[in-house]
């Protein structure tokens, strides 16, 4: 009996090294293979590339993990990504074979990995690209990462690749990047925003930054894709469930502005989204509502959360969705946030919450969704892209 256990661990570990030595062969058969991570804005980065790519003729397969994980084949058409049980990076191998099979000549792959442990193994083992991305550097899943923004960095650091090239829009802590850098013998390109113009960012459907463009067309640029095909390709690319987007609802004599920015639920990102749509300043007539999705096992993102509808978004009222939002309002509060202009909606359906934040409109109103979208902050979304107008 004792040969048993002897037995099956050899075969385990023979098919382990059959298994990584066919990896390594689909690997060897995708000339261009391109790693995206940061903390912001990765989907949309590897949405944007590997629609440039698309565009230059090139044969391109593409993975996010965004708002749902989703396959991008060749001719620009998704499939879901079905899983059992909860999300592993080993799923990456499933994915570079897929490539594989429909002759793939570059894949474009979001990271999956968010421990620092991780990290490393999911680009020196799984998808040793040829060109690394990292969008930026943020202060998100710093439970996890952090505690510092530096400590993020040198996490997010481990997905750089050997003797490659990097492209990433990261500037405070470029000197941390720069350093692993070296030590794999990588080239680093830190991109710039400010060729991206307005009328390149007109052309898109919905609210796209300059840098996750800027960001691309250099990936692209480098793959020797000319800047006028490559955009002409992103403009034409299905952006991320997730993206930031504006819905205009009319109802009676109301009219509401809904934005869409649940998917930038760190403190950074929001920041700079609520400033981009200028409603640090108050507009006479316009009631500005901050919606904040919550989730009871983020704990952090709740105190984040807490502090940024206090300190930094001026709005009118705020207004909680979802679970643990109980702790959030008392958070609030106790920063010094005007319980008056608090309304705790927890444990409210989507149209509930929607039929609740209409009520607060008299006229006009700016409606900013915030915090996190799987779940309800979906269900949210479309309740207020149901019922906009066509123009909206």
């Amino acid at each position: 009996m004792s040969i048993v256990p002897a037995v099956l661990a050899a075969t385990l570990t023979a098919y382990g090294v059959w298994e990584s030595r066919r990896h390594a062969r689909h690997l060897g058969r995708i000339p261009v293979r391109v790693h995206v991570n940061g903390t912001r804005g990765k989907s949309s980065v590897t949405r944007l590339i590997a629609a440039g790519l698309r565009a230059s003729g090139r044969r391109t397969f593409a993975k996010t993990t965004g708002t749902t994980a989703r396959m991008i084949r060749p001719d620009g058409s998704e499939t879901d990504v079905y899983r059992i049980g909860r999300p592993n990076i080993i799923e990456q191998t499933r994915i570079v074979r897929r490539a594989v099979e429909e002759g793939a000549e570059a894949l474009v792959v979001e990271c999956m990995a968010v421990t620092p442990e991780v990290q490393p193994i999911t680009e020196l083992r799984l998808i040793q690209s040829t060109v690394g991305v990292l969008t930026n550097v943020r202060s998100d899943h710093l439970d996890v990462m952090g505690p510092t923004l530096n400590d993020v960095a040198r996490a997010l650091a481990q997905t750089i690749p050997i003797k490659q090239d990097l492209f990433t829009c990261e500037r405070e802590r470029i000197e941390i990047l720069e350093a692993v850098a070296r030590k794999r013998g990588t080239r680093v390109h830190v991109v710039d925003d400010s060729g991206v113009t307005e009328s390149d960012l007109a052309g898109f459907s919905y609210v796209e930054h300059a840098e996750n463009v800027a960001l691309a067309l250099a990936v692209c640029a480098h793959l020797s894709v000319e800047r006028a095909t490559a955009l002409r390709g992103m403009h034409q690319a299905r952006p991320d469930p997730g993206v930031l987007r504006r819905y205009t609802i009319v109802s009676g004599k109301k009219r509401i502005e809904f934005v869409n920015a649940f998917a930038a639920n760190d403190p950074d990102s929001t920041r700079l989204i609520w400033r981009r749509l200028g409603l640090d300043r108050a507009e006479p007539g316009v009631r500005r509502i901050v919606l904040a999705n919550c989730r009871a096992d983020r704990l952090q993102r709740s105190g984040q959360i807490a502090k940024l509808v206090r300190y930094d978004l001026p709005a009118d009222h705020v207004v909680l969705s979802g679970e643990g939002t109980a702790l959030v309002a008392f958070q609030a509060v106790s920063h010094g946030l005007d319980r008056k202009k608090l309304s705790d909606l927890g444990g409210l359906t989507a149209e509930q919450v929607y039929e609740r934040v209409l009520n607060l409109v008299e006229d006009r109103g700016v409606v900013v969704g915030i915090g996190n979208i799987v779940g309800l902050g979906q269900e949210i979304v479309l309740h207020f892209k149901n019922r906009a107008v066509p123009d909206g």
